[in-house]
């Protein structure tokens, strides 16, 4: 569990960034920070691995004060994923991924059997392991960045918009591998993003933001759609432009879901149990 109690962080430049800031992220799950540019999330994020330090209040992590050890202890071992990969340029594949080992003692030839297996974990092949990160693609490059996020194992996994610079094919992709990585390994994910949608599908718990990271809303997807607590989150969330309004269009080539304006959004797939419920309502 992370929780930050009272936390303010102010700037040399003056800016307040964050102001009386208190939230419990719960353990083994998703945690999504949502909101604007300006909003702080990302602050909020780098005080939990201290790449940035809070004017006051603190951060603890299953009750223990992130500031009470050496920063740099605390942060090999946590995850931690950013926009653009942030690999290293002149390290090959494996060792971008087995730098975190390395750098906790690990041999190198264990280091790179671990990181073989992390490469599998993400989807990449490994004959990539041998390549640099500008022969990769953007999406390759992170996948390497994920698997170097989780090469020691951590509890903590942060993500700071690791999807934001792909095209939006690749980010599909990456935010299905993510929730399948989230259901294998059982990691608590604190992520920030700016997408609502991005959110609402990777989310366990939501937190929807303001300026110097004032809590608007949290709860889960479905409590933040059924019930906006205020008309700044239903204008984030798109429920005051019938965004979110959808409904059923019969069409000859079978049903589709469409908006309040009648664009569609997806078709509606009929599971096998739904049939069941469906055919078999009525009993014996």
């Amino acid at each position: 569990m992370i929780e930050f109690r009272s936390v303010t962080k102010t700037f040399p430049d003056g800016t307040r960034a964050v102001d009386d800031f208190s939230l419990v992220i719960p353990a083994r799950q998703t945690t999504v920070l949502v909101g604007s540019s300006g909003s702080g999330k990302t602050t909020l994020l780098r005080m939990i691995n201290r790449m940035v330090e809070p004017t006051s209040g603190t951060v603890e992590i299953d009750g223990e004060s992130v500031q009470s050890g050496d920063p740099v202890a605390l942060r090999r071992r946590i995850g931690y994923v950013m926009q653009n990969s942030g690999l290293m340029p002149h390290f090959t594949v494996i060792d971008n991924v087995a730098t975190v080992l390395r750098l906790n003692g690990v041999s190198r030839r264990e280091a790179h059997v671990r990181a073989r297996e992390l490469l599998d974990t993400v989807g990449l092949d490994q004959a990539l392991a041998d390549r640099y990160p500008s022969q990769l693609s953007g999406g390759q490059q992170q996948r390497v960045g994920v698997a170097r996020g989780l090469a020691a194992d951590p509890n903590i996994l942060l993500m700071d918009e690791p999807f934001g610079a792909v095209d939006p094919i690749v980010r599909t992709e990456l935010q299905q591998e993510l929730l399948r990585l989230q259901r294998e390994l059982d990691k608590t994910v604190v992520f920030v993003t700016h997408d609502i949608d991005e959110a609402l599908l990777l989310g366990d718990r939501i937190v929807i933001l303001d300026k110097a990271a004032r809590i608007v809303q949290q709860g889960t997807p479905e409590e933040i759609l059924a019930a906006p607590a205020d008309e700044f989150v239903a204008a984030f969330i798109g429920a005051d432009r019938g965004r979110r309004a959808l409904h059923l269009k019969q069409t000859p080539h079978g049903t589709v879901i469409v908006d309040a304006d009648g664009r569609a959004q997806g078709t509606l797939v009929q599971s096998p149990a739904d049939a069941v419920a469906i055919d078999g309502g009525t009993g014996g």
